[in-house]
Parts: C-alpha cells; structure tokens; sequence
C-alpha cells in the first residue's frame, strides 16, 4: 500500500473541515443546539454582529445561539455561497472563509433575508476537527449611513 502523500492529506483534511461546516449549517438549520455546539471547541471564541459582540466559551456560545434560534418561528434557511478551505498537511489548523444567506420566518412576523461573512479557524485533536474561532461580519451599504 502506497504512503499518503503530502497532497493526499491536504485533500483529506481540506474534505474533513467542509464535512464539520457542512454539519454545522444542518444543526443550524435545525435548530439543534446538541449537535451544533459537538462542532465547537470548549474554548472557542466568536465575534457576532449583535450584542455581545465578543463571546468566548462554550456555554456563553450555546446561549447566544439558543437566543439566534429563537428568533426564527420554524426552520433557519442558511445556505453556504464561495466556501474556501485552506486546510495544510502538516498541521492541525484549518481555516475557512465564506458568504451565508440567512432568511426564514422570523417570530416578529417579519421575512427577512442578509447577507453575511463567516470566517471559520478549526483545530484537529486526534481524529476530530472542532471550530476554535468564528467571526461574523455583516457588510453595510456605506451610503446609507
């Protein structure tokens, strides 16, 4: 059997961390903190567009995503637009940039859609990737304030 070249792991952990986003907008969309917040370090860290800001810690995170959830009367419609990967061979250490649409039937009666920017950092231990980092961002029309 022929050893995994340099490549081959790139390709592999560049699959892996699109599987562990992948999962991660189906638990949004689902509204399943459980298995949402299995996709989070213990110790991670997440810049919002909404107060707080800055939120560092797994169970500040599962509350403010319990508090982004319960703003929707059903189901989250997010989807994923211009994903990019860059996972190395070597290390542990991935990132991700991409768009989300957020849209859904919001519990104030509104339908609402926005876009917006995610960068993702991701850490390997052992077999599993996690997210370490995330930030959000949402672009504005300068010409409007």
């Amino acid at each position: 059997m022929a050893a995994k070249t340099t490549k081959d792991t790139k390709t592999a952990n560049d699959s892996e961390v699109r599987a562990l986003l992948d999962s991660r907008v189906d638990a949004c969309r689902a509204k399943d903190i459980d298995r949402l917040m299995s996709l989070y370090s213990p110790d991670i860290v997440y810049f919002d567009v909404v107060p707080p800001l800055h939120i560092a810690g797994a169970e500040a995170i599962r509350r403010n995503f319990l508090r982004w959830f319960d703003g929707y009367e059903g189901p989250i419609d997010l989807e994923t637009h211009d994903l990019t990967v860059a996972a190395s061979a070597s290390a542990d250490a991935a990132f991700a940039h991409m768009l989300h649409r957020d849209s859904g039937a919001r519990k104030n009666g509104m339908e609402r859609e926005m876009w917006l920017r995610s960068t993702v950092c991701c850490r390997r231990s052992g077999d599993t990737w996690l997210i370490t980092h995330e930030h959000i961002s949402l672009p504005i029309a300068p010409d409007r304030y």
